[in-house]
Protein backbone atom coordinates (compact mmCIF):
# COMPACT_ATOMS: atom_id res chain seq x y z
CA UNK A 1 0.00 0.00 0.00
CA UNK A 2 1.68 3.60 -0.90
CA UNK A 3 0.64 5.85 1.87
CA UNK A 4 -0.86 9.32 0.67
CA UNK A 5 0.20 12.78 1.94
CA UNK A 6 -3.22 14.45 1.97
CA UNK A 7 -5.07 11.42 3.35
CA UNK A 8 -2.54 10.41 6.19
CA UNK A 9 -2.50 14.84 6.89
CA UNK A 10 -5.93 14.04 7.04
CA UNK A 11 -6.05 11.03 9.59
CA UNK A 12 -3.30 12.96 11.51
CA UNK A 13 -5.74 16.14 11.84
CA UNK A 14 -8.68 13.85 13.12
CA UNK A 15 -6.69 12.13 15.93
CA UNK A 16 -5.46 16.07 17.24
CA UNK A 17 -9.35 17.04 17.65
CA UNK A 18 -10.05 13.36 19.11
CA UNK A 19 -7.14 13.26 21.75
CA UNK A 20 -6.33 16.89 22.19
CA UNK A 21 -9.13 18.54 21.79
CA UNK A 22 -11.98 15.90 23.57
CA UNK A 23 -13.74 15.55 20.00
CA UNK A 24 -16.15 12.72 19.98
CA UNK A 25 -14.47 10.36 16.97
CA UNK A 26 -17.50 9.56 14.82
CA UNK A 27 -18.37 13.68 14.89
CA UNK A 28 -15.21 14.37 13.81
CA UNK A 29 -14.89 11.76 10.88
CA UNK A 30 -17.89 13.22 9.69
CA UNK A 31 -16.18 16.24 9.08
CA UNK A 32 -13.27 15.18 7.78
CA UNK A 33 -14.73 12.94 5.37
CA UNK A 34 -16.85 16.40 3.89
CA UNK A 35 -13.17 18.19 3.34
CA UNK A 36 -12.25 16.82 -0.36
CA UNK A 37 -14.97 16.08 -2.90
CA UNK A 38 -12.05 14.21 -4.86
CA UNK A 39 -11.69 11.30 -2.13
CA UNK A 40 -13.58 8.30 -3.37
CA UNK A 41 -14.79 6.03 -0.97
CA UNK A 42 -11.78 4.00 -1.01
CA UNK A 43 -9.62 7.29 0.09
CA UNK A 44 -12.45 8.09 2.87
CA UNK A 45 -12.33 4.29 4.47
CA UNK A 46 -8.81 4.73 4.95
CA UNK A 47 -8.92 7.81 6.48
CA UNK A 48 -11.97 6.43 8.46
CA UNK A 49 -10.59 2.77 9.67
CA UNK A 50 -6.80 4.00 10.30
CA UNK A 51 -8.06 6.68 12.51
CA UNK A 52 -10.09 4.14 14.57
CA UNK A 53 -7.74 1.56 14.57
CA UNK A 54 -4.83 4.25 16.61
CA UNK A 55 -7.55 5.54 18.93
CA UNK A 56 -8.73 2.13 19.05
CA UNK A 57 -4.95 0.98 20.40
CA UNK A 58 -3.88 4.14 21.32
CA UNK A 59 -2.39 3.00 24.87
CA UNK A 60 -0.02 0.30 23.41
CA UNK A 61 1.05 2.34 20.07
CA UNK A 62 1.79 5.52 22.59
CA UNK A 63 3.26 2.81 24.80
CA UNK A 64 5.66 1.42 21.81
CA UNK A 65 6.18 5.04 20.16
CA UNK A 66 7.50 6.28 23.50
CA UNK A 67 4.57 9.65 23.64
CA UNK A 68 2.72 10.67 26.00
CA UNK A 69 -0.77 13.31 26.51
CA UNK A 70 -1.22 15.77 25.22
CA UNK A 71 0.34 14.41 21.22
CA UNK A 72 1.79 16.96 20.11
CA UNK A 73 2.22 17.06 16.14
CA UNK A 74 5.39 14.87 15.93
CA UNK A 75 3.98 12.25 18.64
CA UNK A 76 0.91 12.21 16.20
CA UNK A 77 2.76 11.06 13.50
CA UNK A 78 5.16 8.86 15.88
CA UNK A 79 1.48 6.75 16.58
CA UNK A 80 0.87 6.71 12.80
CA UNK A 81 3.99 5.14 12.05
CA UNK A 82 3.67 2.07 14.64
CA UNK A 83 0.47 1.68 12.32
CA UNK A 84 1.60 1.40 9.36
CA UNK A 85 4.75 -0.27 10.90
CA UNK A 86 2.71 -3.42 12.66
CA UNK A 87 0.25 -3.43 9.59
CA UNK A 88 3.35 -3.85 7.47
CA UNK A 89 2.51 -0.52 5.21
CA UNK A 90 6.40 0.94 4.18
CA UNK A 91 6.98 4.40 5.84
CA UNK A 92 7.32 7.19 3.25
CA UNK A 93 10.32 9.13 3.05
CA UNK A 94 8.92 12.00 4.24
CA UNK A 95 10.63 14.74 7.02
CA UNK A 96 7.58 13.87 9.17
CA UNK A 97 8.56 10.51 9.41
CA UNK A 98 12.45 11.24 9.83
CA UNK A 99 13.88 8.98 12.15
CA UNK A 100 11.43 6.19 12.95
CA UNK A 101 12.43 3.42 14.95
CA UNK A 102 10.91 0.76 12.45
CA UNK A 103 13.16 -2.19 14.05
CA UNK A 104 12.03 -1.55 17.50
CA UNK A 105 8.55 -1.12 16.95
CA UNK A 106 8.18 -4.88 16.20
CA UNK A 107 9.72 -6.11 19.17
CA UNK A 108 8.23 -3.70 21.25
CA UNK A 109 4.57 -4.79 20.15
CA UNK A 110 5.65 -8.39 21.53
CA UNK A 111 7.12 -7.37 24.69
CA UNK A 112 3.89 -5.42 25.58
CA UNK A 113 1.40 -7.97 24.04
CA UNK A 114 2.11 -10.16 27.02
CA UNK A 115 0.44 -7.53 29.64
CA UNK A 116 -3.65 -7.14 28.97
CA UNK A 117 -4.09 -3.42 29.68
CA UNK A 118 -1.67 -2.77 26.94
CA UNK A 119 -2.54 -5.82 24.65
CA UNK A 120 -6.01 -4.67 24.80
CA UNK A 121 -5.05 -1.06 24.98
CA UNK A 122 -7.29 -0.14 28.45
CA UNK A 123 -6.41 2.35 31.21
CA UNK A 124 -5.70 1.03 34.28
CA UNK A 125 -9.28 1.57 35.58
CA UNK A 126 -11.31 -0.13 33.72
CA UNK A 127 -8.87 -3.50 33.32
CA UNK A 128 -8.87 -3.68 37.00
CA UNK A 129 -12.97 -3.48 37.21
CA UNK A 130 -13.15 -5.72 33.95
CA UNK A 131 -11.70 -8.67 36.54
CA UNK A 132 -13.24 -7.11 39.31
CA UNK A 133 -16.39 -7.91 37.70
CA UNK A 134 -16.30 -10.59 34.91
CA UNK A 135 -13.07 -12.68 36.89
CA UNK A 136 -11.26 -14.61 33.30
CA UNK A 137 -14.43 -13.63 31.39
CA UNK A 138 -12.55 -10.20 30.79
CA UNK A 139 -9.72 -11.70 28.82
CA UNK A 140 -12.10 -13.03 25.94
CA UNK A 141 -14.96 -9.97 26.31
CA UNK A 142 -12.54 -7.19 25.91
CA UNK A 143 -10.60 -9.21 23.27
CA UNK A 144 -13.57 -9.29 21.22
CA UNK A 145 -14.75 -5.44 21.97
CA UNK A 146 -11.67 -4.51 19.96
CA UNK A 147 -12.20 -6.02 17.03
CA UNK A 148 -14.19 -3.63 14.47
CA UNK A 149 -17.99 -4.23 14.28
CA UNK A 150 -19.84 -5.61 11.33
CA UNK A 151 -22.29 -3.08 9.72
CA UNK A 152 -25.69 -5.03 10.48
CA UNK A 153 -28.91 -3.70 8.99
CA UNK A 154 -33.08 -3.84 10.14
CA UNK A 155 -34.86 -4.84 7.51
CA UNK A 156 -38.46 -2.75 8.14
CA UNK A 157 -40.99 -4.67 7.65
CA UNK A 158 -43.69 -1.90 7.91
CA UNK A 159 -42.09 -1.16 3.92
CA UNK A 160 -40.49 -4.41 2.96
CA UNK A 161 -39.50 -7.63 3.14
CA UNK A 162 -35.61 -9.63 4.07
CA UNK A 163 -35.94 -11.12 0.26
CA UNK A 164 -36.86 -7.62 -1.17
CA UNK A 165 -34.30 -5.83 0.29
CA UNK A 166 -31.72 -8.24 -0.44
CA UNK A 167 -32.12 -8.43 -3.84
CA UNK A 168 -32.59 -4.54 -4.22
CA UNK A 169 -28.96 -4.17 -2.53
CA UNK A 170 -28.02 -6.86 -4.58
CA UNK A 171 -28.42 -5.00 -7.77
CA UNK A 172 -26.43 -2.04 -6.39
CA UNK A 173 -23.84 -4.75 -5.70
CA UNK A 174 -23.99 -4.71 -2.10
CA UNK A 175 -23.58 -7.95 -0.52
CA UNK A 176 -25.63 -9.12 2.64
CA UNK A 177 -25.57 -12.48 4.53
CA UNK A 178 -28.60 -13.37 6.37
CA UNK A 179 -27.42 -14.32 10.27
CA UNK A 180 -29.41 -17.47 12.17
CA UNK A 181 -31.27 -16.33 14.99
CA UNK A 182 -31.82 -12.97 13.83
CA UNK A 183 -35.24 -12.91 11.64
CA UNK A 184 -35.17 -8.95 10.41
CA UNK A 185 -31.30 -8.40 10.48
CA UNK A 186 -28.95 -8.38 6.90
CA UNK A 187 -24.58 -8.44 7.50
CA UNK A 188 -23.02 -6.52 5.11
CA UNK A 189 -20.44 -8.89 3.04
CA UNK A 190 -18.31 -5.37 2.62
CA UNK A 191 -18.40 -2.17 4.87
CA UNK A 192 -20.31 0.53 1.85
CA UNK A 193 -22.13 3.61 2.33
CA UNK A 194 -25.17 2.55 2.49
CA UNK A 195 -27.08 5.86 3.41
CA UNK A 196 -27.05 6.99 0.01
CA UNK A 197 -29.12 4.04 -1.17
CA UNK A 198 -32.93 5.05 -2.42
CA UNK A 199 -34.04 1.40 -0.23
CA UNK A 200 -32.27 3.76 2.73
CA UNK A 201 -34.13 7.38 1.90
CA UNK A 202 -37.31 4.90 1.56
CA UNK A 203 -37.12 3.61 4.69
CA UNK A 204 -37.03 -0.13 3.98
CA UNK A 205 -34.16 -0.31 6.79
CA UNK A 206 -32.10 1.13 9.19
CA UNK A 207 -29.00 0.55 10.39
CA UNK A 208 -29.14 -1.48 13.83
CA UNK A 209 -26.49 -4.03 15.20
CA UNK A 210 -27.83 -7.50 15.71
CA UNK A 211 -27.83 -7.70 19.63
CA UNK A 212 -29.20 -4.47 19.99
CA UNK A 213 -32.06 -5.78 17.81
CA UNK A 214 -33.26 -8.48 20.30
CA UNK A 215 -34.34 -5.92 22.62
CA UNK A 216 -37.55 -5.25 21.11
CA UNK A 217 -38.04 -9.22 20.32
CA UNK A 218 -37.63 -9.65 24.22
CA UNK A 219 -39.68 -6.92 24.88
CA UNK A 220 -42.19 -8.93 22.51
CA UNK A 221 -44.75 -5.98 21.96
CA UNK A 222 -48.24 -6.86 20.57
CA UNK A 223 -49.80 -5.33 17.91
CA UNK A 224 -52.84 -2.64 19.71
CA UNK A 225 -51.56 -2.27 23.02
CA UNK A 226 -49.35 0.94 24.32
CA UNK A 227 -46.26 0.25 24.60
CA UNK A 228 -43.95 3.50 26.66
CA UNK A 229 -40.26 3.29 25.62
CA UNK A 230 -38.88 5.46 28.41
CA UNK A 231 -35.11 6.41 27.14
CA UNK A 232 -36.33 6.29 23.63
CA UNK A 233 -33.19 8.67 22.41
CA UNK A 234 -33.37 9.03 18.36
CA UNK A 235 -35.30 5.61 18.21
CA UNK A 236 -33.84 2.56 16.92
CA UNK A 237 -35.79 0.52 19.08
CA UNK A 238 -38.64 2.76 18.99
CA UNK A 239 -39.24 1.97 15.35
CA UNK A 240 -38.58 -1.59 16.23
CA UNK A 241 -41.01 -2.18 18.55
CA UNK A 242 -43.19 0.29 16.08
CA UNK A 243 -42.45 -2.84 13.14
CA UNK A 244 -43.24 -5.48 15.36
CA UNK A 245 -46.73 -4.11 16.58
CA UNK A 246 -47.32 -3.75 12.71
CA UNK A 247 -48.46 0.15 13.09
CA UNK A 248 -51.58 -0.63 15.37
CA UNK A 249 -51.28 0.09 18.60
CA UNK A 250 -49.66 3.63 20.22
CA UNK A 251 -45.77 3.61 21.17
CA UNK A 252 -44.89 6.46 23.44
CA UNK A 253 -41.17 7.54 22.91
CA UNK A 254 -39.74 9.56 26.12
CA UNK A 255 -36.48 11.53 26.33
CA UNK A 256 -35.40 14.26 27.91
CA UNK A 257 -33.55 15.25 24.72
CA UNK A 258 -35.78 17.06 22.51
CA UNK A 259 -33.22 16.76 19.39
CA UNK A 260 -33.36 13.18 19.99
CA UNK A 261 -36.84 12.79 19.54
CA UNK A 262 -36.74 15.36 16.83
CA UNK A 263 -34.61 12.90 14.89
CA UNK A 264 -36.89 10.39 15.66
CA UNK A 265 -40.02 11.79 14.26
CA UNK A 266 -38.04 12.56 11.20
CA UNK A 267 -36.76 8.84 11.35
CA UNK A 268 -40.35 7.24 12.27
CA UNK A 269 -42.02 9.40 8.87
CA UNK A 270 -39.27 7.87 6.50
CA UNK A 271 -39.75 4.43 8.08
CA UNK A 272 -43.69 5.00 7.35
CA UNK A 273 -44.46 4.57 11.31
CA UNK A 274 -47.46 6.09 12.15
CA UNK A 275 -48.19 4.58 16.05
CA UNK A 276 -45.13 6.64 17.35
CA UNK A 277 -46.31 9.43 19.42
CA UNK A 278 -43.03 11.63 20.75
CA UNK A 279 -43.08 13.34 24.66
CA UNK A 280 -39.83 15.22 26.16
CA UNK A 281 -39.63 14.77 29.59
CA UNK A 282 -39.41 18.60 30.75
CA UNK A 283 -41.24 17.99 34.31
CA UNK A 284 -42.11 15.05 36.44
CA UNK A 285 -46.07 15.51 35.03
CA UNK A 286 -44.96 13.52 32.27
CA UNK A 287 -44.06 10.30 33.70
CA UNK A 288 -47.39 11.05 36.54
CA UNK A 289 -49.92 11.06 33.49
CA UNK A 290 -48.84 7.71 32.07
CA UNK A 291 -49.00 5.66 35.58
CA UNK A 292 -49.83 2.72 35.49
CA UNK A 293 -50.99 3.23 31.87
CA UNK A 294 -48.89 1.19 29.69
CA UNK A 295 -48.77 -2.53 28.93
CA UNK A 296 -45.35 -2.88 28.16
CA UNK A 297 -42.24 -0.36 28.77
CA UNK A 298 -39.13 -0.52 28.06
CA UNK A 299 -36.02 1.44 30.23
CA UNK A 300 -33.01 0.95 27.93
CA UNK A 301 -31.45 2.73 30.60
CA UNK A 302 -28.00 5.16 30.02
CA UNK A 303 -24.71 2.93 31.12
CA UNK A 304 -21.31 3.08 30.87
CA UNK A 305 -21.51 1.47 26.92
CA UNK A 306 -19.04 -1.02 27.74
CA UNK A 307 -20.52 -3.50 25.74
CA UNK A 308 -20.36 -1.16 22.51
CA UNK A 309 -17.16 -0.41 22.39
CA UNK A 310 -16.44 -2.01 19.45
CA UNK A 311 -18.31 0.70 17.73
CA UNK A 312 -17.02 3.49 19.92
CA UNK A 313 -13.38 2.81 20.58
CA UNK A 314 -12.98 6.65 22.16
CA UNK A 315 -15.26 5.95 24.57
CA UNK A 316 -12.24 3.53 26.45
CA UNK A 317 -10.64 6.99 26.90
CA UNK A 318 -13.27 9.22 27.71
CA UNK A 319 -15.15 6.71 30.48
CA UNK A 320 -14.02 7.82 34.21
CA UNK A 321 -14.63 6.09 37.15
CA UNK A 322 -16.67 8.57 38.60
CA UNK A 323 -19.27 8.66 35.55
CA UNK A 324 -20.08 4.71 36.50
CA UNK A 325 -20.90 5.29 39.93
CA UNK A 326 -22.97 8.16 38.46
CA UNK A 327 -24.73 6.43 35.38
CA UNK A 328 -25.26 3.32 38.36
CA UNK A 329 -27.66 5.78 40.43
CA UNK A 330 -29.01 7.19 37.45
CA UNK A 331 -30.26 3.49 36.49
CA UNK A 332 -31.82 3.30 39.83
CA UNK A 333 -33.88 6.63 39.97
CA UNK A 334 -34.68 5.48 36.45
CA UNK A 335 -36.25 2.03 37.24
CA UNK A 336 -37.65 3.56 40.33
CA UNK A 337 -39.50 6.20 38.73
CA UNK A 338 -40.10 4.78 35.08
CA UNK A 339 -41.40 1.32 36.52
CA UNK A 340 -44.64 3.30 38.22
CA UNK A 341 -45.96 3.69 34.04
CA UNK A 342 -46.27 -0.28 33.96
CA UNK A 343 -50.42 -1.26 34.28
CA UNK A 344 -51.26 -4.90 36.88
CA UNK A 345 -50.50 -7.33 34.86
CA UNK A 346 -47.87 -5.29 32.61
CA UNK A 347 -44.59 -5.91 31.35
CA UNK A 348 -41.14 -3.96 31.91
CA UNK A 349 -38.13 -4.72 30.18
CA UNK A 350 -34.30 -3.12 31.90
CA UNK A 351 -31.72 -3.09 29.51
CA UNK A 352 -28.12 -2.04 28.57
CA UNK A 353 -25.57 -2.11 26.50
CA UNK A 354 -23.00 -2.89 29.02
CA UNK A 355 -21.61 -6.19 30.27
CA UNK A 356 -20.78 -5.09 33.50
CA UNK A 357 -22.81 -7.08 36.22
CA UNK A 358 -22.96 -4.18 38.51
CA UNK A 359 -24.96 -2.16 35.47
CA UNK A 360 -27.29 -5.09 34.63
CA UNK A 361 -28.18 -8.02 37.16
CA UNK A 362 -27.45 -6.61 40.30
CA UNK A 363 -29.54 -3.33 39.33
CA UNK A 364 -32.42 -5.62 39.06
CA UNK A 365 -32.08 -7.65 42.16
CA UNK A 366 -31.56 -4.34 43.88
CA UNK A 367 -34.95 -3.08 42.42
CA UNK A 368 -36.96 -6.21 43.12
CA UNK A 369 -35.61 -5.28 46.70
CA UNK A 370 -36.42 -2.20 47.06
CA UNK A 371 -40.19 -0.55 47.95
CA UNK A 372 -40.69 0.50 44.16
CA UNK A 373 -40.06 -3.02 42.84
CA UNK A 374 -42.12 -5.04 45.45
CA UNK A 375 -44.94 -5.19 42.81
CA UNK A 376 -42.82 -6.95 39.71
CA UNK A 377 -41.67 -10.14 39.82
CA UNK A 378 -38.50 -11.71 37.79
CA UNK A 379 -39.49 -13.23 34.05
CA UNK A 380 -36.39 -14.19 32.71
CA UNK A 381 -32.73 -12.42 31.35
CA UNK A 382 -30.83 -12.67 29.06
CA UNK A 383 -27.35 -11.83 28.81
CA UNK A 384 -25.07 -11.48 25.21
CA UNK A 385 -21.78 -11.73 25.42
CA UNK A 386 -19.47 -10.18 22.13
CA UNK A 387 -17.18 -12.85 22.36
CA UNK A 388 -19.75 -15.46 22.09
CA UNK A 389 -22.34 -13.08 19.45
CA UNK A 390 -19.85 -11.17 17.96
CA UNK A 391 -22.16 -8.37 18.29
CA UNK A 392 -22.50 -5.72 20.71
CA UNK A 393 -22.57 -6.56 24.37
CA UNK A 394 -25.98 -6.44 25.74
CA UNK A 395 -28.01 -6.70 28.91
CA UNK A 396 -32.13 -7.61 28.68
CA UNK A 397 -34.28 -8.51 32.30
CA UNK A 398 -38.05 -8.94 31.56
CA UNK A 399 -40.04 -8.68 34.56
CA UNK A 400 -43.87 -8.75 35.36
CA UNK A 401 -46.07 -6.70 37.74
CA UNK A 402 -48.72 -8.62 39.59
CA UNK A 403 -52.15 -7.92 38.85
CA UNK A 404 -53.16 -7.05 42.64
Amino acid sequence: MKLHRNLVFATIDSLHLIFNENKQADKVLKNTLKRDKRWGARDRGFIAETTYDIVRWKRLYSKIAEVKEPFNRANLFRLFTVWATLKGIQIPDWPQFENTPTRKIKGKFDEFSKIRKYKESLPDWLDELGQKELGKKWDKEIHSLNQLADVILRVNTLKTTKEKLQNNLQELEIETENIKGYPQALKLVKRTNVFVTEAFKNGWFEVQDASSQKVAKFLNPKPGTRVVDTCAGAGGKSLHIAALMENKGQVIALDIYENKLKELKRRAKRNGAHNIETRTIDSSKVIKKLIQKADKILIDAPCSGIGVLKRNPDSKWKLQPEFLETIKNTQREILDSYSRMVKPGGQMVYATCSILPSENEKQVQDFLERKSGKDFKFVKEEKVFPSESGFDGFYMALLQKNIT
